[in-house]
């Protein structure tokens, strides 16, 4: 936890220019791996009930937008 500790105190000491691109950096990386984690869950399969309910809802014409 000391580790962590390090890390904040570090960050609170950082210039303005710094803390915006390590928090743009941050940003990017959390969506990196929100990326992966929907890529993961559509070639497991986990997403398929919202193909199948966009189907449901066009075959009963009820998607709207297309």
């Amino acid at each position: 936890m000391s580790d962590l500790k390090e890390i904040l105190t570090s960050i609170e000491s950082l210039s303005k220019e710094d803390f915006i691109r390590l928090k743009e950096w941050f940003l990017e990386r959390d969506w990196e791996m929100w990326d992966k984690e929907i890529e993961y869950h559509s070639e497991t399969g986990k997403l398929d009930f919202l193909v199948k309910e966009a189907q449901n809802e066009k075959e009963n014409k009820k998607l709207k937008g297309f």
